[in-house]
């Protein structure tokens, strides 16, 4: 268990004490409540960073960082997409639900894509794509303006929706790409020469 890992674990604590923040603000309209949620969720992302510096300054590299690391950014970002997709009017303004869809649909689709390769070429290589990484980021602009309640700036949010709409789709085919030429790569993917033909040469 090494120091970065216990920062990401520390980030997964946080998503829990973040949603319930939310559902109290939405309940109560209690503005401490949102500020909490705006802490937990910046203080979550932040010490994204941090573990990752961590990791690679002192070469705590570990498989178990390999996948708390990944894990804790998509459970923080996917619980505050679901969150913020439900009705919190007047509150809070409201994530599409195509947009919802769309994220946990690549995401399930990742996961068993990587399952499957994992299965059949027995390891499996990530390539991180900008798609995806501005994909992150516009999940995340969308979240924080918000959780910001800047809702009298309508076109901005529109405008990071779309984005975020666009490239998580496109980072889906970009993976989806990578998982199948893996796939046909492999020794077990080939077509298997007839046997008779073996007979007859």
């Amino acid at each position: 268990m090494t120091t970065a890992n216990k920062i990401t674990i520390l980030r997964i604590f946080l998503i829990p004490f973040f949603v319930v923040e939310i559902l109290y603000f939405v309940q109560t309209g209690n503005e401490l409540h949102r500020l909490l949620a705006i802490l937990s969720f910046a203080s979550a992302s932040i010490l994204d960073g941090v573990d990752g510096y961590v990791a690679r300054h002192y070469n705590q590299w570990s498989e178990l960082g390999t996948v708390l690391d990944p894990l804790a950014d998509k459970l923080l970002l996917v619980s505050a997409i679901v969150v913020l997709s439900f009705d919190h009017t007047p509150r809070l303004a409201q994530i599409p639900l195509w947009l919802t869809g769309v994220i946990i649909g690549r995401d399930l689709m990742l996961a068993i894509g990587a399952v499957v390769v994992r299965l059949v070429v027995g390891k499996i290589v990530v390539r991180p794509h900008l798609t995806g990484k501005m994909a992150t980021v516009f999940q995340m602009l969308v979240v924080g303006w918000i959780l910001l309640r800047w809702d009298s700036h309508y076109e901005p949010l529109h405008t990071w929706i779309l984005g975020a709409g666009i490239y998580t789709a496109v980072s889906a085919l970009f993976y989806i790409w990578d998982g199948t030429k893996q796939l046909s790569a492999h020794p077990s993917s080939s077509p298997v020469k007839n046997k008779s033909t073996d007979f007859a040469d």
